[in-house]
């Protein structure tokens, strides 16, 4: 399997705070990739850098092969096919499901402003496309019933959906989610597993930072664990849940 994303010594400070200290990591594509680690660890910042909303101070980034300049803001990664959800819940509240949806589907649209002021007929073509593209999203995560519904009249774990469906809308190379289980009860944890694993199975690379530890054994191929941002080890899932420092950063050196 081939790496999709590969990223060589990537460092990080914030005035004196040293947040991330060379670390090197590999996403195979195709694969469900999971960061793990205590608060502080350098999660967010990696997540960050490898998204575009930090630059790194020092280190390589690759995607399928080909270099990621650290200019390159969320704009430009999200071009490249680097989409990503977020921690606390972005959507446009007050707009239907569909609408939000289709905000992930502007990079896509080919008419200009004024084939949609004159509303002509390739306006008419290329919006229908969208349209078609957009539902697709939201059937893929189970909302489409809802497509017509207001943002803010869905459930808490329907707008985590909701947010995968806008990024998914992008048609990335890479899905990256932050913490997309955080406040969910088990039901919906269970139905996001699901969710997740149909993506894999369809060829889309995921990565996911996630402190809900059962969801990231049962789920990633491969996972990083970080800790005091240096990787403390890149493997299988059952090999970090046996490293020694990996459980002294969560259970503490005694357990």
């Amino acid at each position: 399997m081939t790496d999709l994303l590969q990223l060589r010594g990537i460092a990080k400070h914030f005035g004196g705070i040293q947040a991330l200290q060379g670390v090197s990591m590999s996403v195979p594509r195709g694969s469900l990739y999971g960061m793990i680690g205590p608060n502080g660890a350098g999660k967010t910042t990696l997540f960050n850098i490898i998204t575009g909303f930090y630059r790194a101070d020092a280190g390589q980034m690759q995607l399928a092969g080909q270099d990621l300049p650290a200019p390159l803001g969320p704009e430009a990664r999200v071009a490249l096919g680097i989409a990503r959800t977020f921690q606390n819940i972005r959507l446009f509240s007050q707009m239907s499901v569909l609408d939000n949806v289709l905000v992930g589907r502007h990079r896509h649209t080919r008419s200009g402003l004024w084939a949609a002021l004159l509303r002509t007929a390739a306006w008419r073509a290329d919006e229908s496309r969208q349209r078609q593209a957009a539902l697709h999203c939201l059937q893929r995560v189970g909302l489409a019933a809802r497509a017509h519904d207001i943002a803010a009249a869905l459930s808490y774990g329907e707008q985590r959906r909701l947010e995968i469906a806008r990024a998914l809308a992008t048609e990335p190379c890479l899905l990256a989610l932050d913490e997309p289980a955080a406040g969910m009860n088990d039901a919906e944890r269970a139905g996001l597993a699901e969710l997740l694993l149909g993506l894999r199975a369809d060829g889309l690379t995921l990565l996911l930072i996630e402190h809900d530890m059962p969801l990231i054994m049962q789920l990633c191929d491969r996972v990083l664990a970080l800790d005091f941002g240096e990787v403390v080890i890149e493997a299988d899932p059952q090999s970090v849940r046996r490293h020694p420092r990996v459980i002294a950063a969560y259970l503490g050196e005694e357990a």
